[in-house]
């Protein structure tokens, strides 16, 4: 189960891209910039479950869901926290299927308990959750709306966690673009997003608004973490922190709004 994302990474859910990634028609219903190359696609996931598996994270591979190119990104539809699993409501309305798609998988082939289903009218993805120990960030975006923060905070109110909520603005899709958490105690975020004092008693590593992706990383054990190779300012920076870094090309996830974390669905933290 998780409680923080800062801490070390042992087992995640992949959905492979093998066909439905490349087979869409229409991008903007999609939110893709461009149609991806399925080939270099399929590839650069490989490349990613096995930089995973190196660090003996155990990879569960699922199958994407039918007619949903967006289900290769399984951190979106729902949240593991210490209690088991909370099954998120889509912000895309493409994407509304994918909820009992994952509680699927979830409840009946891993046996993970279900604590909470976001209901209509809230619309919550996974990537505006970010759990911290004893504090969660939650987004307030285009994909999560007011009664989705409501709801997600209820949740997590009741397991003890306390609760910071904030607008996320455009380019961003997530809270998950613009923060990580590295360390238990340590955030990744970029600047002029968030309110003075959001991360109160966090130690903070500050990038620039370079993209829609620019504070997206996958911290895989405290202060190291996976990047998007071509998210360069950051990666200098975390360096410079003395955060490791390993740099991975997944351009043809960027093509549908995604950076690393949005393709792992973190199931055990500790």
């Amino acid at each position: 189960m998780i409680r923080n994302e800062g801490t070390t990474l042992r087992q995640v859910i992949l959905a492979a891209p093998h066909t439905e990634y490349s087979n869409l028609d229409d991008l903007a219903a999609h939110n893709f910039t461009q149609k991806p190359d399925k080939e270099r696609a399929i590839e650069q996931h490989e490349n990613l479950r096995n930089l995973l598996e190196s660090f003996d994270v155990e990879v569960i591979t699922i199958n994407e869901l039918a007619g949903h190119p967006n289900s290769v990104f399984v951190r979106d539809v729902a949240v593991m926290t210490p209690d088991g699993a909370l099954i998120m409501r889509m912000g895309l309305e493409s994407r509304y299927s994918e909820s009992a798609w994952i509680e699927k998988e979830l409840s009946n082939r891993l046996i993970i308990p279900i604590v909470g289903r976001i209901a209509e009218p809230a619309t919550a993805e996974g990537g505006d959750v970010i759990l911290a120990g004893n504090i969660a960030f939650i987004g307030n975006s285009s994909r999560t709306n007011d009664a989705g923060t409501d709801q997600v905070a209820r949740v997590l109110l009741g397991m003890g966690y306390r609760v910071r909520i904030t607008k996320v603005p455009l380019p961003y899709l997530h809270i998950g673009g613009a923060m990580s958490v590295i360390a238990p105690d340590r955030v990744l975020c970029t600047e002029n997003v968030f309110p003075k004092k959001y991360f109160e008693g966090f130690e903070t590593i500050t990038v620039p608004q370079s993209d829609f992706v620019s504070g997206n990383v996958i911290t895989v054990r405290p202060n190291e973490v996976i990047a998007e190779s071509s998210n360069k300012k950051t990666i200098e920076i975390l360096r410079n922190n003395n955060v490791i870094v390993h740099d991975i090309t997944l351009s043809e996830f960027l093509a549908g709004a995604g950076g690393p974390s949005c393709l792992i669905l973190p199931l055990v933290r500790e």
